[in-house]
């Protein structure tokens, strides 16, 4: 590093501190003004207002003074009374804001006569201005319109004192009337009046109120009454129509019920009817069907008759030929004379086998003939046999109808029978005779289950040893023995 000479040095450091001392010194002389303040420069460059900016003001041939552009607030209270229009002596106090205003014109003015001036002495100069003002425009009005109108006072005042505050550079911001008294209780007094007409019109309003109130309640209550009184008469009303209709539904459903009842009494009644009915008919379908039963026996025995005849004809045919035919070989081989005679031998036995035969069939046909004859006689009872048949059952069903209907006794285990004395109709008598009358009903019953009288049916019913008319188709009893002889011829 190269070595630098001392006096180098020297000028140097002597140039910094002379730039140091120049910055310092027109530091000094460079004054600034705030957003609240007014710099009024004099001198030989003559008077300027510098704000909201700086300025150089040279020593020895320049001076500068701040002047203030705050808001200034004061009390305005005079402390003689203010006299009214009316006469009335009265104390008013309020407060004022003014400020010096923003243009260089109106800071000139301000500062001719204020700039030398401390705030308390401005506050005073600008204090008796204010008290003269208020002092004109409280004589100029009545003690009713300062109390109720302080705008209008406030108004008034800041126009009058427009033209002294601009001579002076400043302007009323505000003025607020504070308080407003006297010593003779006429602010006190006059309220009065209205007090008593507020208090008047308050009561009269309540009692209005009231009345009203009373008389809302009272037509509130009627009506109230009126719908309680209708809604019971409604309810009354669908409670008796709910149990008129509940009294109608239960009446159509006994009458429905009765009428189901009687319905299926009516059914139950054909259905019984019927099931009697079908009984009889199925009980004539089995007779028929064992009458036809016993035919077809009878059919099936005489078949079964004929194939025993012919099973023995043909058992005596075989066994017969085939001895015949064994005797005649024995006989050829033994000897022909033999043959003439066991031929003649031969045919005595064929002669006798074949009377045997006839005598079997004459006897077949006689009993078959007997058997037909006893159809016949069977068929010809099967015709009277619905009304018989139908008599014999019912006659014979009576015990068991008059048995059922005295059964209810049997399962009675004891009678205790407590007579009045009154005859035969009372003890046990009464109980047989009753037991007498439900049997004498039983005839009544079989007419109503048959629909015949019994006398009608009983009246058909032939006399013991009369016979019915014979069928004209029966065989005749001979008629077996001449076809026998017939066939034997």
């Amino acid at each position: 590093m190269p070595h630098i000479p001392t006096e180098v040095l020297i000028i140097a450091w002597t140039a910094v501190a002379a730039i140091i001392l120049l910055m310092a010194i027109f530091a000094k002389l460079y004054r600034k003004a705030g957003p609240n303040e007014a710099l009024v420069v004099y001198g030989f460059r003559g008077i300027r207002v510098v704000k909201g900016h700086g300025t150089v003001i040279l020593p020895m041939v320049e001076n500068c003074r701040e002047l203030s552009l705050e808001l200034m607030s004061f009390d305005v209270a005079p402390q003689q009374d203010l006299y009214t229009k009316q006469g009335v002596a009265v104390t008013v106090e309020a407060v004022a804001q003014i400020k010096v205003k923003s243009d260089p014109e109106s800071i000139l003015t301000a500062s001719e006569q204020f700039l030398t001036k401390t705030p308390p002495d401005r506050e005073a100069l600008i204090r008796l201005v204010m008290e003269g003002h208020l002092r004109g425009i409280i004589g100029q009005l009545t003690v009713e319109e300062i109390v109720k109108q302080p705008e209008m006072v406030a108004d008034r005042m800041r126009s009058t004192c427009a033209d002294d505050m601009n001579k002076m550079g400043l302007e009323v911001i505000s003025f607020t009337i504070k308080e407003v008294r006297d010593k003779n209780e006429y602010i006190t007094n006059m309220g009065r009046p209205d007090i008593a007409r507020i208090k008047r019109d308050a009561d009269v309003a309540t009692a209005e109120a009231e009345r009203d109130t009373a008389i809302r309640r009272a037509i509130a209550l009627r009506e109230s009454a009126t719908a309680k009184a209708q809604a019971d008469q409604e309810r009354v009303a669908a409670e008796t129509a709910s149990l008129a209709r509940q009294a109608e539904a239960n009446r159509d459903l006994e009458v429905k019920k009765a009428q189901y009842a009687e319905l299926v009494k009516k059914q139950q009644a054909s259905a019984d009817k019927a099931y009697e009915i079908q009984t009889n008919v199925m009980q004539q379908q089995v007779t028929a069907e064992a009458v036809k039963v016993q035919q077809v026996e009878k059919e099936a025995q005489v078949k079964v008759q004929e194939a025993e005849i012919n099973r023995r004809e043909k058992e005596l045919i075989a066994t017969v030929l085939k001895q015949a035919e064994i005797e005649r070989q024995r006989i050829q081989t033994l000897a022909e004379a033999e043959r003439q005679r066991l031929t003649v031998e031969a045919e005595g036995r064929a002669s006798s086998i074949r009377a045997q035969g006839e005598a079997e069939a004459e006897i077949i046909f006689k009993k078959g003939d007997a058997e037909a004859r006893a159809m016949n006689v069977k068929a010809e009872a099967f015709q009277e046999y619905n009304q018989a048949a139908v008599v014999d059952k019912l006659l014979t069903g009576l015990p068991e109808v008059v048995k059922a209907l005295a059964s209810p006794l049997s399962n009675v285990d004891k009678i205790t029978i407590v007579s009045t004395g009154n005859g035969h109709s009372a003890g046990m008598n009464k109980i047989t005779g009753d037991i007498t009358e439900m049997a004498a009903q039983v005839p009544a019953l079989f007419e109503a289950l048959s629909g015949m009288q019994m006398s009608d049916l009983l009246g058909k019913i032939r006399t013991i040893g009369d016979k019915s008319p014979k069928p004209d188709n029966l065989p005749p009893a001979d008629g077996g023995k001449s076809k026998a002889a017939g066939a034997g011829q």
